[in-house]
């Protein structure tokens, strides 16, 4: 296996009801990260964008991206209709190949631009679950009421992530959502969809961003202190709800074994957990526990969620934390589908 690792990152401040296209959104981000990492395009190997047709309206519209990386010299890319972990996990796979050195991946949502809780129902069982349109909010809700009958969580817990992420977040130049809070004073708040209350669920907001990984020596040329990935892995549970425990996620606990979770310490943990019980799953699932140094510092998913690039934006603060060397073990995670039905982990080193 070649030692690959993200040598450098960019990404642009949440915003709502952005009048940007795609293009626009994602041009500065890729320009930033290739700067950043000290490089020309035609030094870039490989180009995989990670984005959702669903949310333009529109088939085949990552075709558009394109402008905003350029077709000449002619490129080697391609796409995943998917958060853009996912388009990273590929990039690594066309790395491990040794086909290229240099791999840029890129990802973009205009959350607000439409219904994205609807929208996202198409990732339901599209026989049983989809036609009914329960909404992605509405299926955490169920989600959530499983983990509190069962005594997995309460909801003292969840308010308590939701007043640490806000609070992490005021240091977060890319987040939305920031502030002191008390549990006391959002568990006075009314409930939106029950039992979820407002600071329960993630804010939907448009961003970009972008990585750029390199392989072995190129790597170590082009950072002063790469994040490595060590370990990597996706895993997916049934799709049907029915079908499968709401109260833990088996798909998450095998990736974070495959990838190497617990073989050490972690210092930073950033993990894509759309709503506040989801955080607390997750950390259970892939053993993070007090020894853990820090989860989600930069205020996580629940104060900016760009639908298609939160997940890639995890993997970004991981890599930041290590280059700037607040971390010298971090660990990356996205999720996609209903009620963490997807989950990629990833273990990042530094030297």
């Amino acid at each position: 296996m070649r030692d690959v690792a993200i040598v450098a990152t960019a990404q642009r401040p949440s915003q709502i009801g952005t009048q940007l296209t795609s293009v626009e959104l994602i041009l500065p981000v890729v320009a930033e990260a290739v700067k950043n990492a000290g490089i020309q395009r035609q030094d870039v190997g490989f180009w995989c964008h990670g984005s959702c047709d669903y949310m333009s309206g529109q088939p085949f519209s990552f075709v558009a991206a394109v402008d905003a990386i350029g077709a000449w010299p002619p490129i080697v890319e391609s796409h995943v209709e998917g958060d853009g972990a996912l388009a990273l996990y590929e990039a690594w796979v066309k790395l491990q190949t040794g086909e290229c050195d240099i791999a840029v991946v890129f990802a973009n949502g205009k959350t607000t631009s439409g219904p994205i809780d609807r929208i996202l129902t198409l990732q339901a069982d599209p026989y049983f679950v989809t036609p009914l349109w329960p909404g992605f909010d509405a299926m955490a809700a169920l989600q959530a009421r499983a983990c509190l009958d069962a005594g997995v969580v309460t909801e003292e817990q969840m308010a308590e992530v939701a007043v640490r992420s806000r609070r992490d977040a005021k240091s977060n130049a890319v987040a939305h959502l920031k502030g002191d809070y008390t549990v006391d004073e959002l568990l006075s708040g009314p409930y939106t969809t029950a039992p979820l209350r407002a600071h329960d669920c993630s804010v939907p907001v448009d961003g970009a961003n972008a990585v750029v990984l390199a392989a072995d020596d190129v790597a170590r040329r082009l950072a002063k202190r790469p994040a490595w990935i060590r370990g990597i892995d996706h895993r997916i549970d049934t799709q049907r709800l029915g079908a499968r425990s709401l109260t833990t996620s088996d798909s998450t606990r095998i990736a974070a074994e495959k990838a190497g979770v617990g073989r050490d310490k972690v210092d930073v943990a950033e993990i894509y957990a759309p709503y506040t019980h989801q955080e607390l799953l997750l950390r259970s699932a892939m053993g993070l526990d007090a020894t853990t140094t820090a989860i989600n510092p930069s205020g996580g998913a629940l104060v900016a969620n760009p639908a298609m690039a939160a997940g890639l934006a995890r993997f970004v603060e991981a890599a930041e934390a290590v280059f700037a060397g607040r971390a010298d073990r971090a660990v990356a995670h996205s999720t996609s589908g209903p009620c963490l039905q997807q989950n990629l982990v990833c273990v990042m080193e530094g030297d």
